[in-house]
């Protein structure tokens, strides 16, 4: 009798299975063809690498919305014999971490114990602990090079597009503003009359595209990045996630990971890496590097064209 042919075990990943970096980076890869429970493992667990590492996998499943056993099947599909052997990874990058955005939550809680507030106070207070937790993190996330780069594509574009929807709107409005300051030609493509798609049909190689969607991903974002890598624009990304839908194939990419997906996330974080990005762009536009670098603000403007008129009434 001829015997049926045995299941092969799963391809271990070598080297990748002792590097965290590298088993981002495989998930990465895969993602796109993960299932949707899978997508959902996969985002919690680069979202939340400290996470990962001190909770017990069933604390971790709760987390992912799903049940332990498919903890474990996924970390097999990566090449682990099981969920620990991959949790053993994210122990050993927490040696060397920085702490992650709960743990921050949980200190600055500790240290403002004792202005501790109910009610509307006390939403306040919880508000700005985690500002202050974001921030950290996005101070420790953000390197000098993506910076410099980014900076670089918005100086050197002939039209700089921003698309940024829904919670992301505010965001959108802010670079906006502080990029025209500095008389950068900018369009936003905005939902209004349903032409942003349309709009951003005609991007070239010599413009930029700064998308910024958070998960639930704002689908006509996604639309207009497509579009845009489509046409050979460099795009820059400002998402939560190396797996968001408009993080693959960005030119320069800052993410921003959210602890979780409610009305109080905070943008105090991407609101920040905005400003720092127009200041960025300033310096580079500027021919005296050792000048500190300004952007103009509309009232400021106004008051120095009034200034002659009052030199002369007086």
């Amino acid at each position: 009798m001829k015997k049926s042919p045995t299941k092969k075990a799963p391809k271990q990943l070598g080297a990748v299975s002792q590097n965290y970096e590298e088993i981002v980076n495989a998930i990465i890869l895969k993602y796109p063809s993960l299932s949707d429970g899978y997508q959902q493992i996969a985002r919690f667990l680069t979202q939340n690498p400290n996470v990962v590492a001190l909770e017990t996998i069933n604390s971790i499943a709760r987390g992912c919305h799903t049940h332990p056993s498919s903890l474990v099947r996924f970390a097999q599909l990566f090449g682990f014999s099981g969920f620990k052997a991959m949790q053993s990874v994210f122990q050993t990058r927490l040696a060397t971490a920085a702490p992650g955005f709960r743990q921050r939550v949980h200190a600055l809680e500790s240290d403002l114990a004792h202005s501790n507030h109910q009610g509307d106070k006390g939403y306040l207070n919880n508000l700005v602990v985690r500002d202050i937790a974001s921030l950290q993190g996005l101070l420790e996330s953000v390197d000098e090079r993506a910076l410099s780069d980014a900076a670089k594509l918005l100086a050197r574009a002939e039209t700089i597009y921003i698309a940024g929807q829904l919670r992301s709107e505010p965001i959108s409005i802010l670079l906006r503003y502080l990029l025209v300051m500095l008389k950068r030609r900018t369009v936003l493509l905005d939902p209004a009359g349903g032409l942003a798609e349309e709009m951003a049909a005609i991007l070239t190689p010599k413009d930029v595209l700064v998308a910024i969607s958070f998960r639930h991903y704002a689908k006509e974002v996604v639309t207009i990045n497509e579009v845009a890598i489509a046409n050979s624009t460099p795009t820059i990304a400002i998402t939560d996630s190396p797996l968001s839908p408009i993080a693959k194939n960005a030119r320069v990419l800052f993410s921003i990971p959210e602890d979780e997906y409610s009305f109080s996330r905070s943008l105090a974080a991407p609101m920040c890496l905005a400003q720092s990005l127009a200041v960025a762009t300033a310096a580079a536009l500027q021919p005296d590097k050792t000048a500190h670098p300004r952007i103009p603000t509309v009232t400021g403007k106004a008051k120095a064209k009034r200034r002659p008129d009052q030199d002369q009434s007086t």
